[in-house]
């Protein structure tokens, strides 16, 4: 539908100008408006011990993709707001110990320090 496609082209280009950083994967998608499914990081980062964490988000992608979708897992990696995560950010989740555990209420904070 057209009134939804606008509202995601709408927020887009807010995330965006708010600092939002996407994968190259999850901004075509959007641009093409094509399904993309969100995933929260908690699981990868306070649910599971390493390596079980890293190859269930794996997996999990990888079932996002054969569906037909695209993953956009969504974390605060270094100060910045990631809709999508590259191999390297779902590793440095699944092995760093300082990551932080953040809700919405949490978002000023979390990326003014």
């Amino acid at each position: 539908p057209a009134q939804s496609y606008q509202s995601i082209r709408f927020f887009s280009q807010n995330a965006r100008q708010a600092g939002f950083a996407y994968t190259k994967e999850v901004r075509e998608a959007l641009r093409n408006g094509e399904p993309v499914v969100a995933l929260e990081s908690t699981i990868i980062t306070h649910g599971m011990p390493y390596p079980s964490n890293l190859s269930m988000a794996q997996r999990v992608e990888s079932i996002i993709r054969d569906s037909g979708a695209v993953p956009a897992t969504i974390a605060i990696v270094k100060g910045q707001v990631h809709v999508g995560l590259g191999q390297d950010e779902l590793e440095y989740l699944a092995t760093s110990k300082s990551v932080l555990k953040t809700s919405r209420r949490d978002f000023p904070y979390i990326l003014a320090n």
